[in-house]
């Protein structure tokens, strides 16, 4: 090996071994703990658009009726039972197989949702929703982090991002970013790893990254993954490609038995200005089959799985002059698995009169979006002390969700 090429595969290591570092690393096999995954819809998800109340006379009057879901026509929505207030709220025409869940009390809807206080900047919202906080303060970790920091698993990967590490895991020693178990693995020469752990046999911090990188590695490819093929079928269109690859990954992972306690997937292109309705029935179908596809893969860890979607925020109930809608408040989350009291709608309905809107423009948000993710905390994944998680929160009025 060359001094080039053996400096590039240094930098390479590095790059991987920056993923994850544990002081200590021991194999156990996938134990009787829940399995959260962490979806974020990134760019401010139209929460009407998603879920809407068809017959409100305000509704109707702030929509063209291609941004809204209707009660008859080419976008008639699938209306739901059990909704806030008992007003007809219906899911999107494209959303049909959320409302299958639904049906079958397996997702529940928690609606007027979000940010205390609302912002209008993706970056902003993005970075206090996933820090798990209200208002900007000097937090240098993400919520996920902290949760991993109270438990300190030691399984091979207990948490997983499909993509980039998110900000909700920022900070973390127990997160790897990885996109096929397959592909995890250092590449060019052969003799790279042995150098490596030669290289990097202290106690220092790199040392023992690059140590338990390789164990992980070590351990990965003992299980010989290969090309993954799931017990259903993803949608495989150009649309959700992508979001179905990563929900692919996730679902391989826990199946090989590898402890994953944590998974986050993104799934962005939500922030829909111009020409919405097209984008957003795209984007509700990919989302809506994806996600049908991989609870049903993973019918066997049922009762471990507990789904959360949501969006940093939502838009604004009036449509603007360009077909689409500008960013709002009040958003919309999901929840789903075995231990959801689903086929209900949760949540704290104030209305779409003017004078029931924030500012007289946005859907007020009436719910914490940390009341939905501290219900799961405390009531499926074991915390105590939810302040160690959500600083500046406190959970007095609980939704009811989780069974």
């Amino acid at each position: 090996m060359n001094r080039r090429d053996f400096l590039i595969g240094c930098s390479s290591a590095v790059a991987v071994s920056a993923l994850s570092s544990f002081d200590t690393f021991t194999f156990s096999e996938q134990d009787n703990k829940d399995i959260l995954i962490f979806i974020f819809l990134r760019g401010g998800c139209d929460a009407l658009n998603m879920v809407a109340p068809v017959s409100d006379k305000y509704y109707i009057d702030a929509r063209s009726q291609n941004l809204r879901i209707t009660e008859n026509g080419e976008n008639k929505g699938w209306l739901l039972k059990n909704t806030l207030n008992q007003l007809d709220f219906a899911l999107h025409k494209s959303a049909k197989p959320l409302f299958e869940l639904y049906q079958n009390q397996n997702l529940a809807i928690m609606h007027a949702c979000g940010l205390p206080n609302g912002t209008r900047s993706h970056f902003d919202a993005q970075e206090l929703i996933e820090k798990g906080i209200a208002k900007k303060q000097n937090i240098n970790d993400g919520w996920l982090t902290r949760y991993l920091n109270q438990k300190q698993l030691d399984s091979v990967i207990p948490a997983l991002a499909s993509s980039n590490i998110p900000l909700s895991l920022l900070g973390s020693s127990q997160a790897i970013s990885m996109s096929k178990p397959q592909d995890f693995n250092l590449k060019g020469d052969p003799r790279l790893k042995g150098l490596l752990k030669n290289l990097y046999n202290g106690d220092g911090l790199l040392d023992k990254a690059v140590q338990n990188t390789l164990k992980k590695i070590k351990i990965i490819q003992q299980k010989q993954p290969k090309e993954y093929i799931p017990s259903v079928n993803y949608p495989n269109n150009w649309y959700a490609q992508s979001f179905s690859d990563s929900l692919k990954t996730i679902a391989q992972t826990i199946k090989m038995d590898l402890g994953l306690h944590i998974a986050t997937v993104d799934f962005g292109g939500w922030d829909t200005h111009e020409n919405q309705a097209w984008v957003f029935d795209t984007l509700t179908k990919a989302l809506s089959e994806s996600l049908m596809a991989f609870y049903n893969d993973l019918s066997a860890y049922h009762n471990k799985l507990s789904i959360v979607v949501m969006s940093e925020f939502g838009r604004r109930v009036k449509s603007n002059y360009s077909n689409g809608t500008d960013h709002g408040f009040g958003g919309v989350m999901f929840a789903l698995g075995k231990n959801i009291k689903g086929g209900k709608m949760y949540g704290k309905w104030n209305g779409l009169a003017t004078e029931q809107l924030d500012n007289g423009v946005d859907l007020a948000v009436t719910t914490d979006y940390r009341t939905i993710l501290g219900e799961i905390l405390t009531q499926r994944l074991g915390i105590s002390d939810l302040k160690k998680i959500f600083p500046d929160f406190s959970l007095s009025n609980p939704l009811g969700f989780i069974k």
